[in-house]
């Protein structure tokens, strides 16, 4: 996969890119991150990239010619030596805050892609007209606002990184939060005591069946602890089984499901 960044603040990136999973990944050649700055397409000697917004008002706003002058060349490199030519342009994403919500479920459609292109607003945001033009999705990390998009693109560069084949032990992603609409199931290493706290027994029993009972029941538990919504969600999609709902039942929660008949 490449990973094209757009931002005026390349060196925030050094961190999170040299390091752990996201180097081992970039050194194995599964993913490719190029960062661009936005500034080297600025046509001024100053290499200015924002300016004061039309109508007044505090703050500053990225100027559009700059921007979309990165944008396009971007687009027109080449895939890179580690990925094969698609006829289709790779999606074009704006960090944003008043952007679609970044979920595990959006992680796992963007890792299938062969190319993402990233774009870092900054200061009040971008022009508008650089958006209708050239952005083809926006996404936000949450519902507060950042003082730029670079953090929430290393977010979602490494929530997508994560899951592409090879990057990390497929195993380890099968069960883990969010990934099917239930919170994860809690983890224990030795000591078997510690602080005068046991490991649940089951973990030691070597009954890898009655381990499999436990972490499902725990997920849902904790999940109803922590998340109730979440639960909704999967029972509407789905994901409860018969086992999962009376468990639930036993811990008190009130499931809607549609009522049927007259």
């Amino acid at each position: 996969m490449i990973v094209d960044i757009l931002t005026l603040f390349p060196g925030m990136f050094t961190g999170p890119l040299t390091e752990s999973i996201l180097k081992r990944a970039q050194q194995a050649g599964l993913i490719h991150v190029r960062l661009h700055n936005i500034r080297d397409w600025a046509t001024d000697r100053h290499r200015t990239t924002d300016d004061a917004p039309y109508g007044g008002g505090a703050g500053m706003v990225m100027k559009p010619e700059p921007l979309a002058a990165c944008i396009r060349a971007v687009l027109a490199l080449p895939p890179g030596a580690t990925a094969a030519e698609s006829p289709a342009s790779p999606p074009v994403i704006l960090l944003t805050p008043d952007g679609e919500v970044f979920t595990q479920a959006i992680a796992q459609e963007l890792a299938g892609a062969e190319r993402l292109v990233l774009v870092c607003g900054h200061y009040e945001g971008i022009d508008e007209r650089v958006r209708e033009a050239l952005i083809t999705r926006e996404l936000s990390i949450g519902d507060y606002v950042l003082t730029g998009g670079e953090l929430a693109a290393m977010v979602v560069v490494d929530a997508v990184a994560r899951l592409v084949p090879g990057v990390i032990d497929a195993e380890s992603v099968a069960e883990e939060s969010h990934g099917d609409g239930l919170l994860e199931y809690p983890h224990y290493t030795r000591p078997a005591v510690w602080e005068g706290r046991p490991v649940p027994p089951v973990l030691v029993s070597g009954h890898h069946g009655e381990v499999a009972k436990w972490r499902r029941r725990e997920r849902l538990r904790r999940t109803l602890l922590r998340r109730p919504d979440l639960l909704e969600r999967a029972r509407a999609a789905g994901r409860l089984t018969a086992a999962d709902l009376a468990w639930l039942a036993e811990l008190g929660w009130p499931s809607q499901a549609p009522q049927t008949g007259p």
